[in-house]
């Protein structure tokens, strides 16, 4: 007798939501269908977009994932199938219960298409910004990479070459005056990508004051940013490398992040020196 092969199981917005940016988030693999995609300004923030209805291989990010979690428009057909083709492939995949749909109902974080800045939600994004960089020019590539695009690819350059780089290489140029993404009034370039690709939560505006505080000598903002402004300093001096330096200071941010993250609890928490 043919036996019925399970069918995946669901995840929720919630659960999901609390995840996102952080080392333990799912790979988020965005199976809309291609009309139902390009009708869409959105994606989940880190999504690796996989167009399985075109018969495309599965991209390289979906074969290195334990865990992962498809999404369709409305988390029925199109997104349990996607997660039993991920199962297909080993994978402990699941669907995101409503889809997007009920996941920007929720509130929970989104990332707008920007197009014009090279981030469409399929192809690999590239950005350019001034070389030793310091706060914002790591915390930028950070806060790409976990939320923007998970593939980006970033260059250091001297700050002559910036825009003639840009050119040159379709990349993005960033925290410099004059480029699409930069200081504004009071603002630092991490509050801009915000601002620009509609990436909103309270977790993320916190690390915002954070980083505004340390970039801008504005010390006052955050009992935090004279800290990450002395670990970023000391970072800079330990490395000769800036892409050495930005791999190195990811978990710094990732850190951050996790302890904003958990307001209540990790924010709260006050250590103790009590030895047994």
């Amino acid at each position: 007798m043919d036996t019925v092969a399970p069918q995946p199981s669901s995840t929720s917005p919630a659960v999901c939501a609390s995840l996102v940016g952080t080392p333990a988030a799912p790979l988020f693999v965005d199976v809309r269908k291609s009309e139902d995609f390009a009708a869409s300004d959105y994606f989940i923030p880190g999504s690796i977009r996989w167009d399985y209805h075109a018969n495309r291989p599965e991209p390289a990010e979906v074969k290195g994932a334990t865990r992962a979690v498809a999404y369709c428009v409305k988390g029925m057909h199109v997104g349990i199938t996607g997660a039993d083709k991920l199962r297909a492939l080993d994978r402990d995949a699941r669907f995101l219960e409503g889809g997007l749909r009920q996941w920007m109902e929720s509130g929970a974080p989104r990332v707008k298409k920007r197009p014009d800045l090279g981030v469409t939600g399929e192809s690999i994004s590239r950005w350019v910004t001034r070389a030793r960089p310091k706060i914002d020019r790591v915390a930028c590539p950070w806060l790409i990479r976990r939320f923007i695009d998970r593939r980006a690819e970033f260059f250091y350059v001297p700050t002559n070459e910036v825009f003639a780089f840009a050119k040159a290489n379709n990349a993005i140029a960033y925290d410099i005056p004059g480029a699409p993404i930069e200081h504004a009034g009071p603002l630092c370039s991490f509050d801009n990508l915000l601002r620009a690709f509609e990436l909103t939560s309270p977790a993320l505006e916190r690390v915002a004051a954070i980083v505004r505080g340390a970039d801008t000598d504005a010390l006052h903002l955050a009992p935090q940013s004279a800290g990450l402004l002395a670990v970023s300093l000391g970072f800079s001096k330990n490395f000769s490398d800036d892409h050495a330096m930005l791999a190195a200071m990811m978990p710094v941010y990732d850190a951050l992040y996790r302890w904003v993250l958990d307001a209540v609890d990790a924010t709260d928490e006050k250590h103790n020196w009590t030895p047994a």
